[in-house]
């Protein structure tokens, strides 16, 4: 309690009378050093032992805060060239980025561009994915091109190096397609090298591992290999034919030892689609 009252009794100095006092004392000084030159005997010995240390004192507080001074003033500069070399980062990683946006776009084109010079005859335009289904795959999206662009219902859509799905709903300036891997759609397909026909089946679950289902492949005399490609037939009623879907990966014989399914590797990478070709003509209008 003893110690509690000392430290309440305690006479605490305001920060400006200490200022007050630091000055009237530096002032005092300073006519005693002045008056020292003048003066000789006493005076100036005691200024010796007085204001000579006050003085390389005032001078060594003077030179530190001097150098504080130009350090903070040299630390503000660099800080602005930090800030501006920053932005110089910022700015070169925006062009770097759009850079590497433009070569993968330009890489899309080229591979569209291929892909209409491989189906040359059917007329196509192309088309940017504008928005798609949740998940990892593109199983239904949308495209920014619709009827003001011809684009109609049941028109074949493809990408990279065969095809992706067909066309269900059109508006003025955008399209639905639904892609071959959806669980709804089946395709009407063909062994290329013997034209056995089969049935493509939509999957999602199975395109996790990557690959889809076929089924009611007639290969009464084994013929069909595996790596064998797969594309569209000539009887399907809505997909033109020709059109590549994948190379087949396993072959198995079914239960009723007439018909063969088993599995393929689509030609088309639905987990990265951006543009797609969209062939403006209908199976109907070849036939």
């Amino acid at each position: 309690m003893a110690r509690n009252r000392r430290r309440k009794n305690k006479i605490e100095i305001p920060s400006k009378y200490i200022l007050l006092i630091i000055s009237i004392i530096c002032i005092i000084m300073m006519i005693i050093s002045y008056t020292a030159d003048i003066f000789s005997g006493p005076l100036k010995a005691i200024s010796s032992y007085t204001v000579v240390p006050f003085q390389r004192g005032i001078e060594t507080a003077g030179s530190w805060l001097f150098n504080r001074t130009e350090d903070i003033k040299h630390l503000n500069e660099l800080t602005v060239k930090v800030e501006e070399l920053q932005s110089q980062v910022d700015e070169l990683t925006i062009k770097n980025n759009k850079l590497m946006q433009d070569k993968y776009e330009l890489s899309e084109l080229r591979q569209l561009f291929k892909l209409s010079e491989n189906y040359e005859e059917y007329d196509t335009i192309g088309a940017r994915i504008i928005g798609k289904d949740t998940g990892n795959w593109f199983q239904t999206f949308l495209i920014d091109k619709g009827s003001n662009d011809g684009i109609s219902v049941d028109m074949n859509v493809m990408a990279g190096s065969g095809l992706v799905g067909i066309v269900t709903e059109v508006g003025p300036n955008w399209a639905t397609v639904n892609s071959i891997i959806n669980d709804d759609a089946n395709v009407s397909g063909m062994i290329q090298s013997t034209s056995d026909t089969l049935i493509v089946e939509g999957s999602l679950e199975l395109m996790n591992k990557g690959i889809i289902k076929f089924s009611q492949l007639e290969d009464t005399e084994d013929v069909v290999k595996v790596g064998d490609q797969i594309v569209t037939s000539y009887i399907s009623n809505k997909y033109l034919p020709g059109i590549s879907i994948g190379y087949v990966t396993e072959i198995n014989l079914d239960s009723n030892n007439l018909t063969k399914s088993g599995y393929l590797t689509p030609v088309v990478d639905f987990k990265h689609l951006s543009t797609v070709l969209v062939v403006t003509e209908l199976k109907q209008q070849k036939e």
